[in-house]
């Protein structure tokens, strides 16, 4: 297919608080969203003003969202994992998940699986129907490279399911058989942090987004260079690409234009085009070409991105940011 380079603000619901996260309901126009104010809220984005309805039950940020069957699945600062149904959102059950705040939540491709990444370096592995823990993943440090708490921001599924990758903020990634729960693979991509070498208290930074190519032999890592001035998101937007069986970097692109974090990757169906997303008090979509590693078109997305959801065809991108929901359109 043709890389859908240009970018088309189509229109922004605004949302009071902080738009966090996204999750759409199949290849439907609904999309389930995770608020700063401690809620999950549906919108059909097919009205033309869509109401929000709001579903209650974390107690801090929400800061990640999936849809899983018949299920939404959210999990929070609040530690928990909510299973709601997705007709009606009636509760179905709460889960204490993790020691510390749950940075993200995704489904399987086939819904059966819910996975959960923590600041208490675990990823956890949860049956989608029953909310069973089918398996904990250890593979990454408590403490950073200067001995402060570290962070887990991330996981993403290959397309085959048979794959589970992870990240923190040093950049250790981590790739996991799914199947067995052993490592398959592990390596660094340091280029993601910063640390402070002067009051030697304070980094930023880590590996914010990861996307397997669809025939899973490449694996994407999103983030933001090295930054100056560690109090600020100055640094350029930042993607790397590795043959992860080898652990081998394949190509680096700090982007020429935008700043800030990249907080998303969506591969297009035939993996030559890669798509990105975030931004620090701004925000940007960029695209890359996957096969000759450059960039292509790109756009102020005038919202921190903080999450995508979208169809392979990418007609129509939802993001979540600072300003509520936006709709773009992306095009050939």
């Amino acid at each position: 297919m043709a890389i859908p380079t240009n970018i088309k603000h189509v229109r922004t619901i605004n949302r009071p608080g902080i738009t966090l996260c996204i999750a759409r309901e199949g290849e439907s126009e609904r999309v389930f969203t995770g608020s700063s104010d401690a809620k999950v809220y549906a919108l059909d984005m097919a009205q033309e003003k869509p109401e929000a309805v709001a579903y209650e039950g974390h107690a801090s940020y929400v800061t990640g969202v999936a849809v899983a069957g018949k299920h939404i699945v959210s999990g929070g600062y609040d530690r928990k994992l909510i299973w709601r149904e997705t007709d009606g959102g009636k509760l179905v059950r709460t889960v204490d998940a993790h020691e510390k705040w749950i940075r993200a939540v995704v489904a399987s491709p086939d819904g059966s699986l819910i996975a959960s990444v923590a600041d208490d370096m675990v990823c956890k592995l949860w049956n989608a129907e029953s909310g069973d823990l089918i398996r904990e993943l250890r593979g990454h440090e408590q403490l950073t490279p200067h001995h402060f708490p570290s962070m887990l921001f991330t996981c993403a599924f290959s397309r085959d399911g048979k794959y589970l990758a992870t990240a923190d903020k040093p950049g250790h990634v981590v790739v996991w058989d799914v199947a067995s729960g052993e490592q398959a693979a592990a390596f660094d991509s340091p280029e993601h942090y910063t640390w402070d070498p002067r009051q030697r208290r304070h980094s930023i930074g880590g590996v914010r987004s990861l996307a397997f190519s669809p025939d899973g032999e490449r694996l994407a890592v999103g983030g933001i260079a090295k930054i100056g001035n560690v109090d600020h998101l100055d640094g350029k937007a930042l993607v790397h690409s590795f043959d992860w069986r080898k652990a081998e970097r394949t190509f680096a692109l700090e982007h020429p234009r935008h700043k800030g974090l990249v907080n998303e990757l969506r591969y297009t169906a035939d993996g030559e085009g890669l798509l990105a997303a975030g931004g620090s008090g701004g925000g940007f979509f960029f695209w890359l070409d996957a096969k000759e590693n450059k960039p292509l078109g790109d756009e102020d997305a005038k919202m921190h991105v903080h999450g995508v959801a979208c169809g392979e065809g990418f007609a129509k991108v939802y993001a979540a940011g600072h300003n509520g929901v936006a709709v773009w359109e992306m095009t050939a």
